[in-house]
């Protein structure tokens, strides 16, 4: 059996993500593909629970390594329970999330060695690495605006633009690093706009598979 693909989408706060998700999903289900949808931090009962948390806006005290190490328990489990089991069967599997929130938010973020992070990803996802990343980005500016008309903040939206400039810079970063699984998409305009570059994108990863 054909192993599945691995899409993660990323971006920082604001981009739009929950909508343009769920265009995604839509788009590979009309398309006949096999698919779950899935989230990080999150995905399974026991990573969920770690989600609350990660985001829980009274966690003032946590540490950077407690955060970081979180979120590796999480994605361990993550992977042993969903994501690998529905590769194997060649399911493909749209990840709202995954290693490089990690880099950018926890090294770029908070300034944690990229080395350390990259030695928990050897350690905890072995050879596994997304077949391509969508990032969908916005001036960080423009970001937290929308973010602020949503629900109250949690504990990583209450971080100061500076920190979400310091995410955003780390994402470019490693889409420049890495061009053949990157896919940077303009989330200004409108939502139709946006969708329309995705779809572009997506068409190319259909017409391949």
């Amino acid at each position: 059996m054909t192993r599945g693909k691995f899409i993660t989408i990323e971006g920082v706060e604001g981009v739009g993500k929950t909508t343009n998700i769920a265009f995604i999903e839509n788009y590979f289900k009309q398309a006949g593909q096999d698919i779950i949808l899935t989230r990080e931090p999150g995905g399974t009962p026991l990573s969920e629970k770690i989600r609350d948390l990660l985001l829980d806006a009274r966690q003032t005290s946590m540490a950077d390594d407690t955060e970081l190490l979180l979120m590796f328990a999480a994605r361990a489990q993550h992977l042993k329970e969903k994501i690998n089991p529905a590769l194997e069967t060649g399911q493909w599997v749209i990840c709202d999330r995954f290693t490089d929130a990690t880099y950018a938010y926890q090294g770029g973020g908070r300034g944690i060695d990229k080395g350390r992070i990259a030695s928990l990803e050897d350690w905890v996802q072995a050879d596994l690495r997304p077949d391509m990343t969508l990032l969908l980005d916005l001036p960080v500016a423009e970001g937290l605006l929308r973010a602020g008309q949503r629900s109250a903040p949690d504990r990583f939206e209450q971080e100061k633009q500076a920190f979400f400039e310091r995410v955003r810079a780390s994402y470019l970063e490693m889409a420049s690093q890495a061009p053949a699984r990157y896919r940077i998409i303009d989330a200004s305009g409108s939502i139709d706009e946006v969708q329309s570059r995705i779809k572009a994108v997506l068409d190319d990863l259909i017409s391949v598979s």
